[in-house]
């Protein structure tokens, strides 16, 4: 059984701007590219199902554009399951993507968050990036206790919010989120790849982190084979 599942947005705007938004290209096509390389099976969720919308579309990047001309690909993502549609048992890992647009429709998503704590208590691995944290806010273990409490997290900082001036859009501040959680937030410079592993939760600081989040997510898929062999 080597099936991942990838989170992706279904929200496409940043609150009232205007502008749009929606996942992150290079945050589901870098970590796609290391765990697909490597054997994996990956499937998309989305809070609504369907088309998600993408941003950060650069085609000048070469993994975007293996990702974006891969057909099979390109149709998983432009055809989500629902969460209703997924059986945790079916994958080892889940990954949230990041993109503004997680800010609106993760957090609160208690299906995709119940999905995350099966596949974390059935010894698999969660893992993260950017904005992608934000789904991790809410998850509780079966014991009652939030995923983060306790563990080494980080995200898209406070910092980097301010420098890109969303931080009085977005509708709570993730690094403060996940703090108020009981998480141990770590973080580099701004826009500085910085990746963190804690008991089977990967978590990168920016889209400079992705492919490095999908390298160490693939690091403890190994190491979980590894141990129950």
């Amino acid at each position: 059984m080597k099936k991942i599942l990838f989170v992706v947005t279904s929200h496409s705007e940043k609150g009232g701007t205007g502008e749009k938004t929606g996942y992150y290209l290079g945050e589901v096509s870098h970590p796609w590219d290391v765990l697909h390389t490597a054997g994996y099976e990956i499937d998309f969720v989305s809070p609504k199902g369907g088309k998600a919308p993408v941003d950060a579309f650069d085609m000048n990047d070469s993994i975007n554009k293996k990702f974006w001309d891969n057909d099979i690909y390109r149709h998983k993502i432009e055809n989500t399951k629902k969460p209703n549609e997924v059986n945790p048992d079916d994958y080892v890992a889940i990954h949230y993507a990041g993109g503004h647009g997680a800010m609106w429709d993760f957090a609160d998503n208690t299906e995709i968050a119940a999905i995350a704590r099966e596949i974390y208590e059935n010894n698999g691995v969660v893992s993260a990036v950017c904005h992608g944290p934000a789904g991790l806010v809410n998850i509780k273990l079966s014991d009652g206790s939030y995923l983060v409490d306790g563990k080494k997290v980080n995200a898209f900082t406070n910092e980097e919010e301010i420098k890109v001036n969303l931080e009085d859009v977005v509708p709570f501040l993730l690094e403060d989120q996940l703090t108020a959680r009981g998480a141990i937030f770590e973080k580099s410079a701004p826009f500085t790849k910085h990746v963190v592993t804690d008991q089977r939760l990967v978590t990168g600081q920016n889209p400079q982190s992705a492919s490095s989040v999908g390298k160490a997510a693939l690091k403890e898929l190994q190491r979980r084979s590894k141990n129950a062999k």
